[in-house]
This record gives C-alpha cells, sequence and structure tokens, in this order.
C-alpha cells in the first residue's frame, strides 16, 4: 500500500500549526482504509452527468443530488447513458464478500465509484464530504480511495420509549446516521413508560399504553416525594409510519431493528392487559387480580405501595418497575401475536427482545410461575428466564428471524442462537463471545450517550449521570483482548445507545448524539491502525462540526485544545487554545470571572499575567462562538 501523502502533510503542520482548522487535509469521517491524494481538481457544476445505469444506483444518486441540493443549490443530472464530458460514474461491481466496500476516484476529467450498492452509497457520502467551496465554484480534489468496513455491525440505539419522537425526527437521525456509514438503527419501541407502536390485533396498546398522564421533573432523585409536571405525554406510530421509516432508512443503507421489551419493563403494556401478567384474574379489571402486595421496588416516594403493584396507569417516573410478564401460555400467545406483527412492519434479520432489568418479586409469589418451575424442573426464576427467552427465540427462528438481547439473556443459561448486546460493561459479550455467539458491544462505559459529556455537570444540560467525553468515546475498541483471535470473530460490532428519561427534545437528542456519533462512526468503519484522535479531532472534525451547523443540527460544541507551556524568555505561562470547530471564535478571562461575548477575544497564543509568591493558579474561562453564532458552555482550565 503506497504511503498516504496526507499523512506525511500532517506530520508536517503538527511540528507547527496552531490553527488546525487551516488544514488542507481531507476531512472524511470516519476515516478511510486507505486513500492517497493525486493532482488537480474536478469541478463540480450543472454540466455534470451521474450516470447510474441501476434502480438501487439511480435512489443513491437521488440522495447525493437532494444533498447537493440543499447544501449547495445545486442538482445534477442523472441517467443510464454513456456521456461525453465531466460524469460521475457509478460502477456497480457485486461483492458478496464485501458488500460495503467502495473504490473511489477523482480525477480532473470526472469521478468513478466502483462498489455494490452499499459501497456505491458510501462512495457518493465520502464524496459529499470531499467537497469544497470557494465561493464561485465547488470542487472535489483528485483522490484515490479504497475503502471498506472493520466491523459490519454499526449502530445507534435510540430510546422512543420514555420520551416519543415524531416520524421527521427520526428521519433527520436517519439522515445523519447515513452519512457518517452508520448501518444499523436499532429502536427501542416499548418500555414501562410507553408503548410506541401500533398492533392492530390489541388496540389498548395505544389507546392506554402509549400515554402517561404525567412525568416526573428534575434528575431522579432531586425531589422527594417525586414532584411530576401534570403534562399528559406520549404517542405511537401507526404501522404506515414505521414502514415509512423502515423504507427510509433502508434507501440509506440502514436496517431498523425493532426492539419490544419482554419480560420485564412491561408496566405500559401491563397497564393495558393485566391480565398476561403474573397472577390470575378473577374478574377482567386490574384490581380482580391478585399480585403481591408492596414490593420494595413498587414503593411511592411517601412509602405507600406504587399501585397496589399493578400498573393501572403508565408510570411517569423512571427505573426499574416491579411488573413483569407472566409465564403463561396466555401471555406467550399474546406476545408471539405482538411480534408477528412486528415482523411484518419489519424485515430486519434481527428483532429485538430486551429482556434486561427484569425483578423477579412478581414470579417468586406467583404460583403460576413456581408451578411452572417445577415442572420444567428449573432451578430458580434466573432459569425461568431463559425459558421464557428460549420460548420467544423459537419462535422467531421458526419465522426466519433472530433474537437480539441484553446480557442478562445470559443469567440461567442462554438461548441456542441469541446474539448478545453487552452493555454491563464487556463482562457479558466476552463470556457470550467464549461460547462462540454473536456480540454486539454497547458497553455503558463507553457507548451510553446519554451520559454528561463534562465533568463538571453544572455545566451541562440535565442528563441522567455518568462522564462519556468525545475522546473517551473514539479511545473505544470493540474487540476485547481477553479474547482469541477465534473468539473476536463473533464481536459483529459496535453500537451506542441514547436513552431519554431526560432527553424530551429533538435539539438536547443532537446534543447528546453529536459529535460523539462522529467519533463512534470512526471506532466502527475505522481498522485500528488508521485511528488517531489528535489527527480526528484537529485535522478533520473542524471541517464536519461546521458543515452540521449548516445542516441545522444542534451539536454540543466541544471544548477546544488547550495548551499550556512556559515561555522560556519570561518564565510566564504561555496559553495556545485551538478550537474544534472551523471558523470559531473564542473569548476568555483569566482573573476567574464569567467568559462571554465582552470578554477577550483570543488572537493567537498568549501570556499569563504575573503572579506573586503563595498565590492561588489563575484560571482559564473561555467560551466558543461558532460561524453560525452558536455559543458554548463555558470551559474552565487551571494555569499551571
Amino acid at each position: 500500500m503506497k504511503k498516504q501523502l496526507w499523512m506525511i502533510v500532517l506530520a508536517c503542520l503538527c511540528l507547527g500549526t496552531v490553527q488546525a482548522q487551516q488544514s488542507n487535509i481531507p476531512s472524511i469521517i470516519p476515516n478511510p482504509a486507505s486513500m492517497e491524494l493525486l493532482e488537480g481538481q474536478f469541478i463540480l457544476n450543472e454540466e455534470v452527468y451521474i450516470i447510474a445505469k441501476d434502480e438501487i444506483s439511480r435512489k443513491s444518486a437521488s440522495l447525493f443530488n437532494d444533498f447537493l441540493q440543499k447544501q449547495y443549490h445545486l442538482s445534477l443530472p442523472i441517467t443510464e447513458q454513456d456521456q461525453k464530458g465531466s460524469t460521475i460514474k457509478l460502477n456497480l461491481t457485486p461483492n458478496a464478500e464485501k458488500p460495503e466496500a467502495y473504490h473511489l476516484k477523482v480525477e480532473s476529467e470526472g469521478i468513478t465509484i466502483s462498489g455494490d450498492h452499499s459501497g456505491i452509497f458510501y462512495g457518493l457520502q465520502s464524496t459529499l464530504q470531499l467537497i469544497s467551496n470557494n465561493g464561485t465554484q465547488l470542487s472535489v480534489p483528485a483522490i484515490n480511495i479504497q475503502d471498506e468496513p472493520e466491523f459490519a455491525y454499526r449502530g445507534i440505539m435510540l430510546d422512543v420509549s420514555r420520551h416519543f419522537f415524531e416520524v421527521d425526527q427520526i428521519k433527520k437521525m436517519i439522515d445523519l446516521m447515513a452519512y457518517f456509514k452508520f448501518n444499523k438503527m436499532h429502536w427501542h419501541l416499548t418500555e414501562d413508560q410507553g408503548w410506541r407502536l401500533e398492533i392492530k390485533k390489541y388496540p389498548k396498546l395505544t389507546e392506554i399504553s402509549a400515554w402517561r398522564d404525567s412525568t416526573i421533573i428534575g434528575q431522579y432523585y432531586d425531589f422527594k416525594p417525586f414532584i411530576y409536571d401534570g403534562v399528559k405525554h406520549g404517542g405511537y406510530y401507526t404501522q404506515e409510519e414505521a414502514k415509512e421509516v423502515v423504507k427510509y432508512a433502508a434507501e440509506r443503507m440502514i436496517t431498523v431493528i425493532p426492539e419490544i421489551e419482554l419480560p420485564g419493563h412491561s408496566s405500559a403494556a401491563l397497564a393495558a392487559y393485566p391480565e398476561f401478567g403474573s397472577f390470575d384474574m378473577d374478574g377482567d379489571k386490574p384490581e380482580d387480580s391478585k399480585p403481591l402486595s408492596g414490593s420494595i421496588m413498587a414503593m411511592k416516594e411517601n412509602g405507600e405501595p406504587y399501585d397496589n403493584d399493578l400498573n393501572t396507569q403508565v408510570p411517569g417516573f423512571w427505573g426499574v418497575h416491579p411488573n413483569i410478564y407472566g409465564v403463561k401460555e396466555e401471555t406467550f400467545q399474546f406476545l408471539e401475536d405482538v411480534l408477528t406483527e412486528v415482523m411484518e412492519i419489519f424485515p430486519s434479520e434481527y428483532i429485538h427482545i430486551g429482556g434486561d432489568e427484569v425483578p423477579k418479586d412478581h414470579w417468586k409469589t406467583s404460583p403460576i410461575s413456581q408451578r411452572l418451575i417445577k415442572k420444567e424442573k428449573l432451578a430458580d426464576e434466573h432459569e425461568l428466564q431463559s425459558y421464557f427467552v428460549t420460548r420467544m427465540e423459537k419462535f422467531l427462528n421458526e419465522n426466519g428471524r433472530k433474537l437480539i438481547g441484553w446480557d442478562e439473556i445470559l443469567e440461567g443459561g442462554l438461548a441456542p442462537n441469541a446474539t448478545v448486546m453487552s452493555w454491563r460493561g464487556e463482562k457479558g459479550g466476552i463470556a457470550a463471545a467464549k461460547m462462540s455467539h454473536d456480540v454486539i458491544m454497547t458497553p455503558n462505559s463507553h457507548m451510553y450517550f446519554d451520559h454528561y459529556q463534562a465533568e463538571d455537570k453544572i455545566t451541562e444540560p440535565l442528563a441522567i449521570g455518568g462522564f462519556l467525553p468525545l475522546e473517551k468515546v473514539y479511545s473505544y475498541s470493540p474487540r476485547p483482548e481477553s479474547l482469541s483471535s477465534e473468539e473476536q470473530k463473533f464481536i459483529l460490532g459496535v453500537q451506542a445507545n441514547l436513552w431519554t428519561e431526560y432527553i424530551a427534545t429533538s435539539n438536547k437528542m443532537e446534543y447528546h448524539l453529536f459529535p460523539r456519533a462522529l467519533a463512534l462512526s470512526e471506532v466502527a468503519w475505522t481498522n485500528a491502525n488508521n485511528k488517531n484522535y489528535k489527527e480526528f479531532s484537529e485535522e478533520r472534525l473542524p471541517t464536519r462540526l461546521a458543515e452540521l451547523e449548516q445542516m441545522k443540527v444542534f451539536y454540543r460544541v466541544p471544548e477546544a485544545d488547550v495548551q499550556i507551556t512556559k515561555d522560556a524568555k519570561t518564565g510566564r505561562h504561555k496559553v495556545t487554545i485551538t478550537s474544534f470547530v472551523k471558523g470559531s471564535k473564542i473569548y476568555y478571562t483569566v482573573d476567574g470571572h464569567k467568559a462571554d461575548q465582552t470578554a477577550n477575544l483570543y488572537r493567537g497564543s498568549f501570556l499569563s499575567p504575573f503572579t506573586g509568591t503563595g498565590q492561588d493558579n489563575l484560571t482559564l474561562n473561555y467560551i466558543i462562538v461558532t460561524p453560525e453564532g452558536r455559543q458554548s458552555n463555558q470551559f474552565s482550565v487551571t494555569i499551571e
């Protein structure tokens, strides 16, 4: 492989540059496998034809045009016929082994993209990221790229059950995922706090389970007892809307994987159909059942049992709720009916069934559950959960689908063909891989995008907890070193999870996703040997962040790179601040007071004030203001 010319340029730049955004290094994210800069450029104008000879390639060309129109007010003619002059040729070369690989070659006379359908689509995304606009013309640098993903599974999970997001918001997220070469959207559709998918055989799932009367405000532990907002919240997707999302995603090479949570996190469903819980019903009303009274997990903040352990309404507070599906034939029939309709909507090979955080209080006291444990000679309620999951897996397998579950499905024995999504660290994924089960890595340490993005939480919007900065996301390696090379082959890929207990608006959703999703895209697509956080953040991220702002994405403006060194002549501290947002301004103070747009405008490295003997260290406070006027949080760094 030829040495990449841009890496040589990078090495030179790193010796002396301060403003990294001045670099001409191609800013493709995720970083391609092999990239060689050539001489010259290709001019992009309305005289350029896109040649696409099959229907799927033409659709990809049309989506390429949509982007050009939105960003640059340019639309190119698409044709099946060869043309003279400047062209973008999409050469379909079927590749069953590497369907997402592509070859992109840009020369002054034209652009050629070769690959299977997915490869052509990704080659077009890379082309879009290469476009330069000098104000009078659009151009693409001459370049030769050979590229393919490191992992087959590159996903983001969106929880729409805690807070509902409209179809248009989902589509915008899918557009952004496709642009950065993600190929799986895990759609978390059911939870304790809401059911979000129309099931025609069970209409009360959308009449009752899709709505809660009120939601707690603040963090879970802020108020005791809880304070509720008094606002009805909910919504659901009709089957036609869900099919529309599936089609929209598929055109962008993204598979939508639905999650129907079971046997736990089922309070919303049981609010509508309590007869599918763990106890017999004497009548047809919730109060006619005979539940365990007052389990600890069901206590209200005032010490009283919550709904007598039965959700007669959809709960409005977070956490693990005690109501879970009963282990009885009526419940299995209900779930099979639900999954039958789900499979008619979602053609995905995988169906996610959850399986996490299953409190077994009800099973322990349910005569139905205990009789089944005895009948099936199960050791305990953990094995009963495995029995439950295995029943559902058998049903999915019989219908040509595969089951994915969170790593708790390992408890009591893993279903025969299940794929494990490892979220409680890597332990579950490692155990599953050693058992020759497929694994998707999504550890909460590196992949929970609902976590805070700064250690000083007071500077951040309300979040569930934790601390997950951009660099930590980028540092993740989905293949644990404790696995052998053969065992590592069971690691299908990696996924970030966006849980929405504290995310109720589209702006906040985007704030939590970006730019961390850009770091994740490189974790998922790029070989570890081609990853370099300094180069990613300083050389390529600035261009993409400026573009996200033009695309009206409410990303979090990341902290700048602050370098503090000793000035040899004066002995004072020299402070250098480099923003990762191209074209942004930085305002700062060093006297401990608030930084805003009335503060000092950063114009280059500066020397800190003189400090006397015994005085405390100074604090640099600064904000970043983007070209479009977005202002960052205030960031602070001790000058020492």
